[in-house]
């Protein structure tokens, strides 16, 4: 058990004065009652949080003595609350082992740094606090997610609730198994009406907050599309990713020189302008990681980027 005092100070120190075996990440979470488990991880992952002086891991072991310093972690009062009020879920799926969530474009999916609040994880954890232990080792910020949208990015996530079920489900997007679909708007007229992109994709190494087509630096990136409707000044497609790397519709699809429209990272602002990024997650197929039945959900297009597409159509 802890025997220390807290301040409300920016830099904390707690004393650890329990019998020794405790998780960092578990003890600091119960010390610090304004801090998820979730939260705790991040900022350790950041340096944040030390033990005697020295750089730490979530999963590192305390002993009696030890000394935890918080260095510039959240207050009290500049938590954000993780409530399912605040932090809406629209789930259309879910039983012991998964989760299938339609997540709204503008939230970041898991913590990371400038984002350490207000994520759907945080919104996935106030739904079900036992996801906690749904987690890879060496991402343990990230419970239950086995994959990724774009913060601006629309549509269906997968989610693991069991250690199980996210070690069975993650071998299925290793293996290309899970076959996920998107909505895109991209500018210009594609010359043909369907194909593939296959392009490495890395780290721009002038631009680190971009991805690039890179054969050096890069991992190979795989897309396919369809086109659905030709219009004056946009084309409507269906995409498949068969890899699934950063940025990766929005690096490809700029790279042939039809940026997603509304991508002021990869492409140009442009006249009608969209109301953000118009890319959504509409389909996904994979196989129950349990039950081994095979599972098919779609998500129809938000509103705002229906409005959108019925503008420029008429």
């Amino acid at each position: 058990m802890a025997g220390d005092q807290v301040s409300t100070h920016q830099t904390q120190e707690l004393l650890y004065a329990g019998a020794g075996g405790e998780r960092l990440d578990t003890f600091v979470a119960r010390a610090q009652a304004t801090l998820s488990r979730t939260k705790v991880q991040a900022l350790i992952k950041q340096g944040r949080i030390l033990i005697n002086q020295r750089p730490a891991k979530a999963s590192d072991k305390l002993e009696g003595g030890d000394v935890i310093l918080l260095r510039d972690t959240p207050t009290e009062e500049q938590q954000t609350s993780t409530h399912a009020a605040t932090l809406p879920l629209n789930l259309l799926f879910e039983d012991d082992q998964i989760m299938v969530v339609n997540k709204p474009a503008g939230m970041v999916v898991h913590p990371a740094p400038g984002h350490l609040a207000g994520t759907l994880v945080d919104a996935l954890l106030a739904h079900d606090p036992a996801l906690a232990d749904a987690v890879n080792p060496d991402e343990q910020q990230r419970p239950g997610i086995v994959h990724r949208l774009d913060k601006d990015t629309s549509g269906l996530l997968l989610v693991a609730k069991t250690a199980t079920a996210l070690m069975q489900l993650s071998q299925q997007f290793q293996g290309h198994t899970v076959k996920k679909y998107y909505q895109a708007l991209v500018e210009g007229r594609l010359p043909v009406a369907e194909g593939a992109i296959e392009a490495p994709i890395g780290r721009d190494q002038r631009h680190r907050q971009r991805m690039a087509i890179t054969a050096q630096h890069g991992r190979h990136a795989h897309t396919l599309f369809w086109v659905e409707q030709e219009l004056a000044r946009f084309t409507l497609v269906r995409v498949q990713i068969i890899t699934g790397r950063t940025h990766q519709i929005r690096v490809h699809f700029a790279a042939i020189g039809h940026p997603i429209a509304g991508d002021h990272t990869y492409g140009r602002r442009q006249e009608p302008e969209p109301p953000r990024l118009w890319l959504h997650a509409a389909e996904l197929r994979f196989t129950h990681p349990t039950t081994g039945q095979e599972l098919v959900f779609s998500a129809p297009l938000p509103p705002d980027l229906e409005n959108f597409l019925a503008t420029v159509k008429s």
